[in-house]
């Protein structure tokens, strides 16, 4: 049996599971992520981690510990060097750890669950991670979302939203945050919790508080069916992207809520109208998409955009300028985008 797909249909943006999983994990304050397997596996995503925060002019050393797994462990399974590493972690002064299985450990049998089953006297939270059955990036990103979430308890529920989610490795994170809070502030809805994102570990309790949860992208859908499941929370299924985007997102808030958002939504139509006037420079232009910007959604609202200001897209060419990738997130993720456009087709 063929448990792997053929490389023709293997996606070049799938990444390590495990990556997806830290990129929520190392976002809990005070914990720390134990990946049992080869010292190289945790070396791998400190870095990654570490840079990235750079990138994004954040100092960050993430609390990653291995198990550091030899030849011996994996030829007499590993359990006993993640029970050590678990003892010396649960005495250091963190609220709860997060334990992330690598390939090699789920291909030796190693049962992690019973191991961290015993009793530590902080939460640990196992991470299903071995992506080596066809697991992704965005698979490791939905199951540390769901396993965090199982920790979450019943609390009374307020007029509030989580957004849950959060691309915490891609740029304009704080500024795509900023747009929704922008967007939900003019409903005067406020924001319970950014699940994940820089939160500590007993703000979690709260998650199920939130009338509404947010999803960053439909990729989420089962982190929001179950977290709908678990407290009873609907969802709406994406941040709101482009133009028309953001006004549905708008409404569908606005009606979830029963809140009535004709006054809003003649606002922040006048507030595109502007944004697209001081673009008129564009009208007219040739471009094209990026390739790696298969992304429908983003696709979508990048394209209405394009055509609202007279963009004539066409197939990438040597002669053509080549736009993106873009998610606009807003009608300031628009201007934003535009700018970077304008820079793009002027140089």
């Amino acid at each position: 049996m063929i448990l792997n797909p053929l490389p023709i249909h293997t996606s070049r943006f799938g990444g390590c599971t495990i990556t997806g999983a830290l990129s929520v994990t190392t976002h809990v304050r005070n914990t720390a992520s134990i990946v049992h397997g080869p010292k190289g596996c945790t070396h791998h995503n400190f870095s990654l981690l570490h840079a990235t925060g750079l990138d994004n002019e954040t100092v960050t050393l993430p609390a990653l510990v291995s198990t550091a797994l030899c030849e011996c462990d994996i030829v007499f399974g590993g359990e006993g060097a993640l029970l050590r590493t678990l003892e010396t972690v649960a005495g250091s002064d963190v609220d709860a750890i997060f334990v992330l299985s690598t390939c090699i450990v789920d291909t030796i049998g190693d049962d992690v669950a019973a191991v961290c089953s015993r009793d530590f006297d902080v939460p640990v939270i196992v991470v299903p991670t071995a992506g080596f059955l066809g697991g992704t990036f965005q698979n490791g990103v939905v199951n540390a979302l769901s396993a965090i979430a199982g920790s979450a308890g019943a609390v009374p529920v307020h007029d509030c939203v989580n957004i849950i989610g959060e691309k915490n490795l891609e740029y304009e994170v704080e500024e795509n945050y900023a747009e929704v809070v922008r967007l939900l502030e003019s409903l005067g809805i406020p924001v319970n919790l950014r699940f994940v994102h820089e939160i500590a570990f007993d703000e979690i309790g709260t998650l199920g508080a939130a009338r509404l949860n947010i999803l960053r992208e439909p990729a989420l859908t089962p982190v929001g069916d179950f977290l709908k499941l678990r407290f009873g929370t609907p969802y709406i299924p994406v941040f709101p992207l482009g133009l028309s985007g953001t006004l549905l997102f708008l409404e569908s808030v606005a009606k979830l809520f029963d809140r009535d958002c004709g006054r809003v939504l003649e606002k922040e139509r006048q507030l595109q109208d502007d944004t697209l006037a001081r673009f008129s420079d564009l009208h007219g232009m040739a471009a094209s998409f990026d390739p790696a910007m298969n992304d429908p959604d983003s696709v979508n609202s990048s394209a209405e955009v394009a055509k609202v200001l007279r963009i004539r897209m066409g197939q990438p060419n040597p002669g053509c300028v080549c736009l993106g990738p873009g998610s606009p997130v807003g009608t300031s993720g628009v201007r934003r985008m535009l700018h970077r456009w304008r820079r793009q087709i002027h140089a």
